[in-house]
């Protein structure tokens, strides 16, 4: 084995089937040779970067909150966050330059009535977090819906009309 290289644990499934944890392709672009694929691939050094990038953003990621990514036919998927206790907003959703951001805002303090409040025993803790993904090129969000704790947020793989199938005539 090429020395640089970490072995990390993975989870084995079942006797012939294994799932590799993310810890495990930690340094595999560090080592991989783009120049070999330059004959067979054109274009692709950029989404190269971009899964280094993806991997540096993702490193420090706490696990919260919990989220499904679900895909509802070919071309469209829905993001799905357990946050409970947090209304709309307690939330941003953010695009910008690829990357799709849910981050949590700083709750605002309201006070009754009389003009004053007391906080006297904190038993729900408030937790500031940030969660990112990585966005295709043709993936747009559609909408994002809050109910009864779950923010789902809709994207569709949109694919123009470049990139579809098509017959070139012979002249």
């Amino acid at each position: 084995m090429p020395s640089g290289f970490l072995i990390k644990p993975c989870l084995i499934l079942k006797e012939d089937t294994e799932m590799v944890t993310t810890q495990a392709l930690a340094n595999i672009f560090d080592h991989f040779d783009r120049t070999a694929l330059i004959p067979y691939a054109v274009g692709f050094d950029r989404i190269f970067d971009q899964l280094n990038d993806h991997y540096a953003l993702h490193q420090r990621n706490t696990g919260f909150p919990p989220y499904n990514i679900r895909k509802d036919g070919d071309y469209n998927f829905v993001i799905e966050l357990a946050l409970a206790g947090l209304s709309q907003d307690d939330l941003e959703v953010e695009v910008a330059e690829g990357t799709l951001t849910v981050r949590s805002v700083e709750p605002k303090h309201e006070e009754d009535d009389g003009g004053y409040s007391e906080l006297l025993h904190r038993g729900i803790s408030y937790r500031k977090f940030s969660r990112s993904w990585t966005l295709a090129d043709d993936v747009v969000v559609d909408a994002a819906k809050m109910k009864d704790g779950m923010l789902s947020i809709h994207l569709e793989r949109v694919v123009p009309e470049e990139k579809k199938p098509r017959k070139i005539t012979i002249k």
